[in-house]
């Protein structure tokens, strides 16, 4: 029974993740209520991130949606960054960042509001040529990276913040966004995996849902577009950030 239940939590999740990120705010619980210690939860939970990203990318190249160009360009200083904050993460805890995670996510908010992308038609935002936006990009990926290789809780709503930053909308922003993801969670699960903080079987179980979920945000990400997603993005922000603010 709650090998049934990992599993619904892990479609779940796994929508949430691709359309707009948080999904974690509910997985982790879910492994801790199993039984699991929360750092081995916290390691464990990569798992289902791994494979969710990989049947998202997949989705998304179906649909002729990643924008391969910034595929070096943003992962490796995000996964520079994973590496860091993962071999943080199996050294500190992460009960202090509660606060610090919810006024993130109450930024990402003010931005998803303000929506600059909403006269932008599709496109995919060509790499920045200049030095300075290079630089700015590449500390925000492994920013990114770093925090996520520490608890991944909201690092979508990151990853979306910088991807409009650059000049996405929503949906190809979404594809880079577990694109990204795909790429420092790998090493982040080794990191956790050699300091023996991942629970194997229950990774495998939330991993299953988790691409049953990753292909429905798929399709709901193509099928509904960026104003509809926007929508999702506030509401998830802000249920997110309310639940920090009050534990």
């Amino acid at each position: 029974m709650s090998e049934l239940l990992l599993f619904a939590v892990g479609v779940v999740t796994g929508t949430i993740n691709v359309l707009a990120g948080g999904g974690s705010m509910l997985s982790l619980p879910a492994l801790i209520f199993l039984g699991l210690p929360a750092t081995v939860a916290n390691g464990t939970n990569r798992v289902g991130i791994l494979v969710n990203s990989l049947g998202a990318v997949w989705g998304f190249h179906g649909h002729r949606l990643v924008p391969w160009s910034w595929a070096g360009f943003a992962i490796v200083p995000a996964t520079i960054g994973a590496l860091v904050g993962s071999w943080l993460a199996t050294r500190v805890g992460d009960a202090q960042l509660q606060d610090v995670i919810a006024v993130v996510m109450l930024l990402v908010a003010v931005w998803t509001i303000w929506d600059p992308l909403k006269a932008r038609t599709p496109t995919e935002a060509a790499v920045p040529t200049s030095a300075r936006g290079r630089a700015v990009l590449a500390a925000a990926f492994f920013g990114i990276g770093l925090y996520g290789g520490f608890i991944q809780v909201g690092v979508g709503f990151l990853l979306l913040a910088a991807t409009t930053f650059a000049g996405f909308d929503l949906v190809r922003g979404n594809a880079l966004k577990v694109l990204v993801v795909l790429g420092f969670t790998l090493p982040a699960l080794l990191t956790f995996a050699r300091a023996d903080m991942v629970d194997w079987r229950l990774g495998a179980i939330l991993a299953a849902g988790n691409l049953v979920g990753g292909w429905a945000g798929v399709r709901l990400n193509v099928l509904k577009g960026h104003v509809w997603i926007r929508r999702v993005v506030l509401v998830a922000v802000l249920v997110m950030a309310g639940r920090l603010l009050l534990t």
